[in-house]
């Protein structure tokens, strides 16, 4: 064993300035923090992990005895987004436990099992969450896939993908219509497909409400019965934007060791039955592991909402939270900052959103401050006080609850301390600390990929993350951690979604040959994709004159047109590139740049050339960026 370097320490944390926000209970907030000889940080929480049950929907069944009318799920009746006067269809407690019990029996009829698991390729619905937690309860694997998979690809690369790797034994659809293209691509004919509305042309199909009228049998108990920590209750696929996504294996273990984590670090949660109005969808760990988890763990009621944060699909959320007033909103930043801008106008709004709000946790992405002070502003005019706002660190392979700041005055980038439960390791990887987990809320890996444990786990059994952390102030550790960027090349813009920064790249300079050299993709925790561009000495043929090509018209005029042409070919925020900055200095050596093969090193430039990447951000514009010219 490696001798500590120093001793561990056990932090009180005193959070200035806490009358300014609303009374909310919110867990001990202290670790053990050991330096060792390696280089390595260790971070255990103070307080132990609570016990947890066996299985997840034993929560269910909890809450359907006591709590039997209540309301779980709703969601509004079908009709244009944003129309008022469409009511709710509301699912209680006692309702979707019978209904769940009925789909269960039916699920094993069907035959399904770890190798034939349950393939859900729509988004949040009813239909969709009784399914869940139909497989859950019987110990059946269930899958949901992103809908954009099937819906925004002719092709449906990442469908095939996904359900070759799954082998399912069922794959449920909302409607017909929607899928059936990725369906007839992806979908092998012997397989059974569901679906609630619709039909197939030239396939049968089962029905929903087929399913639904099946009679439970004592099998269902039996089944329920034999589940335990190690069964497995989710496949849920990671971001893979230029290889096939990965199955991350999610266990009940998991799933209830992470909320009870969430539980100690938000008390409050035990104390008011949470109400979300929640958009975020099920087939990321933050919407369907970590939201839906903790209304069913904690007894409380989930409002589906089908809006999105942007400024076209914020009327669905709106009309939805002028009705509902949530105990917590967790959303990317990009959502906060666009309904902020709307309660700044809309003092009924503002009223029903802050009337019963514990929490804001700004899931995903470095968040504004501007957006924190608005905020902060609103809640304060309406309620005279503070909401508190939270932040921490998670992913698909923690379940996702890992890291957390909870506590009142939380700063952009803060991420806090480990939950409960969860050892963190901090590993000194390329002059950054990785994070790495081990616990009972970690994967034990990718379904059908072995091969992975050897590069994703170490030698002590933790879990690499490829995020970096560092202290928020080195000489006070109990403050907790920062933010500090990723290992790797990949990030998400502000709005949550991840940017894969090779196809970015390789579309660019698809485009660009002979004129550009690289291309360096900017835009972590921003709006919108900027390109840093190193221009090859073929540029000089377009320039109109002697000077250096990064300030020639002709250059530059070549530039603008090779923009709007990678604008234009971008088919959302992930992929299309909106501003270049043209570069005189080629990559330095040197500054680490460049590496031993003479490839880029991207995180390199976009460290050494820090001013540049504002440059390319700033308000007013600077004059050296270009801009599409977007319709």
């Amino acid at each position: 064993m490696s001798r500590p370097s120093s001793p561990s320490v056990r932090p009180r944390y005193n959070e200035a300035d806490v009358d300014a926000y609303r009374d909310v209970a919110f867990g001990p907030y202290a670790a053990d923090i050991t330096t060792r000889a390696d280089g390595c940080v260790l971070l255990r929480a103070c307080e132990p992990l609570g016990p947890y049950p066996r299985r997840f929907t034993e929560h269910l069944v909890h809450w359907a005895a006591r709590r039997p009318r209540q309301t779980f799920l709703a969601q509004r009746a079908a009709g244009p987004a944003g129309s008022p006067g469409r009511p709710w269809r509301r699912l209680s407690y006692v309702q979707a436990f019978e209904q769940a019990t009925r789909l269960a029996q039916a699920l094993l009829d069907l035959g399904l099992s770890a190798d034939r698991p349950l393939a859900i390729l729509s988004g949040n619905d009813l239909e969709h969450a009784l399914l869940t937690l139909a497989a859950l309860h019987v110990g059946i694997p269930v899958a949901p896939i992103s809908p954009s998979y099937s819906r925004l690809d002719p092709q449906a690369t990442r469908v095939v993908q996904a359900l070759e790797r799954l082998t399912p034994g069922l794959v449920f659809a909302a409607d017909g219509a929607a899928y059936a293209p990725a369906i007839e691509r992806a979908v092998p004919a012997e397989v059974p497909v569901l679906l609630a509305q619709g039909t197939l042309p030239g396939r049968a199909t089962l029905s929903f409400e087929a399913l639904l009228a099946t009679p439970p049998t004592p099998a269902v108990g039996a089944a329920h019965a034999r589940v335990d920590g190690d069964t497995i209750a989710k496949f849920l696929f990671t971001s893979g934007s230029t290889r096939a996504p990965k199955a991350v294996i999610n266990t009940h273990r998991m799933l209830c060791a992470n909320q009870q984590m969430y539980a100690q670090c938000y008390p409050f949660l035990e104390q008011v039955p949470p109400v979300l109005v929640d958009w975020l969808p099920w087939h990321h760990t933050a919407g369907g592991n970590s939201n839906l988890g903790l209304v069913l763990r904690n007894g409380g009621t989930l409002y589906i909402d089908d809006g999105k944060p942007t400024e076209a699909g914020i009327a669905e959320t709106l009309l939805n939270l002028r009705d509902i007033s949530p105990t917590a909103i967790y959303t990317v930043p990009k959502g906060l900052e666009v309904l902020a801008q709307h309660m700044a106008h809309d003092a009924a709004l503002r009223r029903s959103v802050f009337a019963e709000l514990r929490l804001v946790f700004a899931a995903g992405a470095a968040m504004p401050p501007a957006v924190i002070e608005q905020i902060d502003r609103l809640a304060l005019q309406t309620v005279g006080a503070r909401v508190p706002m939270t932040m921490g660190l998670g992913m698909t392979e923690t379940a996702p609850f890992a890291v957390s700041h909870h506590r009142p005055g939380w700063r952009a980038g803060v991420i806090g301390l480990p939950a409960p439960g969860l050892e963190l390791k901090l590993a000194p990887v390329d002059g950054k600390l990785e994070v790495r987990y081990r616990g009972p809320s970690v994967t034990p890996g990718y379904w059908r990929q072995p091969e992975l444990r050897a590069q994703c786990w170490d030698d002590e059994g933790y879990f690499r993350s490829g995020d970096a952390a560092a202290f928020i102030e080195p000489a006070e550790p109990a403050r907790g951690l920062r933010f500090d960027g990723r290992i790797a090349e990949d990030f998400k813009l502000v709005s949550g979604t991840w940017v894969s920064v090779e196809a970015v790249r390789a579309r660019a300079l698809a485009q660009a040959l002979p004129y550009v050299q690289d291309v360096v993709v900017a835009g972590d925790g921003r709006d919108v994709l900027g390109l840093l561009v190193f221009l090859a000495p073929a540029a000089r043929q377009l320039a109109s004159g002697p000077g250096a090509p990064a300030g020639d018209p002709g250059v530059r005029a070549w530039a603008q047109r090779w923009l709007d042409a990678l604008a234009a070919a971008g088919t959302g925020s992930s992929n299309r590139v909106e501003r270049v900055l043209l570069m005189d200095e080629p990559p330095s050596a040197a500054q680490g740049e460049l590496t031993d093969k003479g490839s880029l090193n991207q995180r390199a430039v976009l460290r050494s050339r820090a001013a540049l990447v504002e440059a390319l951000y700033a308000e007013p514009g600077d004059p050296r960026v270009l801009r599409a010219a977007l319709h």
